[in-house]
């Protein structure tokens, strides 16, 4: 019996020049024959396992997973990214559980691979457009591959070791499968990454067809970057092997060196821009106005609220004219006056109180227009700003809709990749083999934003927490801090706190901090549980420590 192959091609996510987005509204069952046969449908099937790969917009309950950390809270009370902060998930009760979809992923990727392979497409051989086909198809089997390293990475992030399936099993055999460790799929993904960066292009525009959106090799190069930099850190690197920092830094210097991408002038331009010289690669979504709807501020039309950032984040934000953080007696931090003077970035990620959104000055103070006591109002006293796209209407009758663009990676991203790296393998001032400091990696990214450059002569303790926090910022709500306090094991620190403004008069305001929330946390959360269900389908399965 030929196996029956349903493929479901809602949104195909892959952009053209002449044509920025495919959408399919029609769901083919078809034979495996039928698919890789023929191969527009091939493509197709190689689209729909692009669609796979996981972005973070309202990815968990409508939530931003950055809402499971200290950026965030949520302001809807059941929403299931609560469960991350309440402690009530467990392997009978997971959240954000990609084992299925991930795995469903690599076995699109493995069915992909193997009923391609040598294909010639003879029943096309003397179409005239026959030689640009084979020349698009020839990087097919890397971009598969690509993703299937991915989807690892993925399950990695949560689970750590899991296993490593590189071809179509028997449902017998796959309920005999046994965990990898940690290390065997990092090796694994790293070998993969080599092999792609050899062999895919920098940029498809001067490739038939001119096709953009598809996995390059600087997108391996990023992947193989940030796995590397993963498995250096303190949760999978107990023993601080320094080699394995040091495999990071190098990783990271390559695409620095490759002069592919520069820094955008505007900290703004770096998300929700396709066209960005920073983006390494990203996941385009269609026109939509979802984002905007579930995060807009109360008080405007359509709007309902949803990722509120924390006071927490906002405190991260140092003084601008000293860049010492607003704790220090000597950074001339106001506290009734605590916006001004800030690092220039803050105003790019947060609607503060008298901020300006939509024209509008943001009165985030008790009864004001755009807090409690109305409904959904944000608890913390803030709103978030970066990927909302403040041009959408949402008014009724006049409503648009705008693309979205998830950031995998960035160059921003990965000089800060770089600098922890050399950090921990070299310190702060001692560039290696590799012709570039940490320092002087972490100060391009000060630089860009407008922010004095980190002092010299910082112990590598010291420039630790100060990278820490920069990281902070600089990476806010793109799906970094999450897993950053797994891997740096600092999950402990769950006092979540807001701000309460009050109007004493026109212009004065009287802002007294607030604990919104106190979060549970156990280490054992470093890594998620495996579902009962998988554990009871494979006993040879082991569950991740205290789950």
């Amino acid at each position: 019996m030929k196996k029956i192959i349903n493929i479901t091609l809602l949104a195909i996510l892959l952009s053209f020049e002449s044509c920025d987005f495919l959408y399919y509204d029609e769901v083919s069952y078809l034979t495996e024959e039928d698919v890789f046969n023929e191969f527009d449908r091939t493509k197709m099937f190689l689209a729909n396992i692009y669609s796979q790969m996981p972005s973070d917009f309202m990815s968990i309950g409508g939530a931003l997973r950055a809402s499971g950390t200290d950026e965030a809270i949520h302001v809807d009370p059941f929403s299931s990214i609560h469960t991350f902060n309440d402690g009530s998930w467990s392997a009978i009760s997971t959240i954000d559980d990609r084992w299925y979809s991930m795995y469903s992923g690599i076995y699109n990727v493995n069915m992909f691979l193997r009923d391609t392979k040598d294909q010639m497409w003879e029943d096309i051989k003397w179409n005239e457009d026959y030689q640009e086909l084979m020349a698009q198809f020839y990087y097919y089997p890397f971009e598969a591959r690509y993703l299937r390293a991915y989807f690892y990475f993925e399950l990695m992030k949560r689970y750590g070791g899991v296993p490593i399936v590189t071809q179509i099993m028997t449902p017998e055999e796959v309920n005999n499968i046994e965990r990898a460790s940690t290390e065997d799929v990092v090796n694994f993904i790293v070998s993969e990454c080599d092999t792609l960066i050899a062999h895919l292009p920098v940029t498809y525009k001067d490739l038939p067809q001119a096709e953009t959106g598809r996995v390059t090799k600087g997108a391996a190069m990023a992947l193989k970057a940030r796995v590397l930099l993963y498995f250096a850190s303190p949760l999978h690197n107990p023993e601080n092997d320094i080699q394995r920092w040091v495999n990071a830094a190098e990783s990271a210097k390559a695409i620095i060196d490759s002069g592919w991408y520069s820094l955008e002038v505007d900290y703004a331009n770096v998300v929700n821009n396709e066209f960005s010289t920073e983006l390494i690669y990203e996941k385009r979504a269609g026109e939509s106005n979802d984002f905007e709807s579930k995060n807009f501020p109360i008080g405007f039309e359509g709007g309902n609220t949803g990722t509120c950032p924390t006071q927490n984040l906002v405190d991260a934000y140092e003084m601008a004219n000293n860049g010492l953080p607003i704790s220090d007696p000597n950074s001339g931090y106001d506290p009734q006056n605590p916006y001004a003077e800030r690092d220039p970035r803050l105003n790019k990620t947060v609607i503060v109180n008298g901020s300006t959104w939509k024209g509008q000055t943001m009165e985030i103070w008790y009864g004001g227009a755009n807090a409690e006591p109305k409904p959904n109002a944000t608890k913390t006293g803030y709103y978030l700003k970066k990927y909302v796209i403040e041009s959408i209407n949402l008014d009724p009758g006049n409503t648009s809709k705008k693309r979205h663009t998830w950031v995998y990676y960035r160059l921003g991203s990965v000089l800060l990749d770089y600098a922890e790296a050399m950090n921990e393998a070299y310190g702060p001032e001692d560039q290696g083999p590799f012709g570039m400091t940490a320092l002087q990696a972490v100060n391009m990214i000060r630089q860009r934003a407008g922010m004095p450059d980190f002092p010299s002569g910082l112990s590598q303790s010291d420039f630790r927490e100060k990278y820490r926090n920069e990281r902070r910022v600089e990476l806010a709500f793109e799906d970094h801090r999450f897993w950053d306090v797994r891997r740096w094991k600092i999950g402990s620190e769950t006092v979540i706190k807001g701000v309460k403004v009050r109007k004493i008069s026109d212009g004065v305001y009287l802002y007294k901090r607030k604990i919104v929330q106190n979060r549970v946390w156990d280490d054992r959360m470093n890594l998620f549980p495996i579902s009962q269900k998988e554990l009871f389908i494979n006993d040879k399965l082991t569950q991740n420590p205290g789950w």
